[in-house]
């Protein structure tokens, strides 16, 4: 006859007394930490650092892009350098969405001016007057209306 198993059992959060299974589960729960910091730096771009200290004193550490750059950066309280790949990324991708931006506030613009120039001219003009002002057109960038939102990388 086949035993059946309890399944996953909760563990209850007391310090253990048995040495043995300490150590055990403090390596286990270790490893699992620093895999899911990794998956945090890896899938979010986050800079982390772990120092942790064993039950047997040992230190063990782990850091992207390393732990001695994260910690000397929180203890100075110095923003993120670009120098990294990764702020590198975000400032491009910054910059790409503050391009479309100022382009689609340029087109909403030419598209009002048209607009008001259309009520002006007489109706049988409108067509080839506003294809002629939409062929002459360069559109400019306008910085003033996505900068005054005051978003910027700190």
């Amino acid at each position: 006859m086949a035993r059946k198993s309890k399944g996953r059992q909760k563990v209850e959060i007391v310090k253990m007394n048995n040495e043995t299974n300490l150590q055990v589960t403090f390596s286990k729960r270790r490893a699992g930490l620093f895999k899911k910091a990794s998956e945090l730096s890896t899938l979010c771009g986050a800079e982390i650092a772990i120092i942790i200290f064993s039950p047997s004193r040992k230190v063990f550490s782990f850091g992207h892009p390393c732990v001695e750059t994260v910690l000397e950066r929180f203890v100075s309280g110095n923003p993120p350098q670009a120098t990294s790949g990764t702020m590198k990324l975000i400032e491009a991708h910054w910059n790409a969405s503050v391009c479309k931006l100022n382009t689609q506030a340029s087109l909403d613009e030419l598209k009002k001016n048209v607009a008001k120039s259309a009520e002006k001219i007489h109706p049988s003009t409108i067509r080839s007057r506003s294809t002629e002002a939409k062929r002459s057109f360069n559109p400019k960038p306008i910085i003033s209306p996505v900068f005054s939102l005051n978003i910027f990388l700190n």
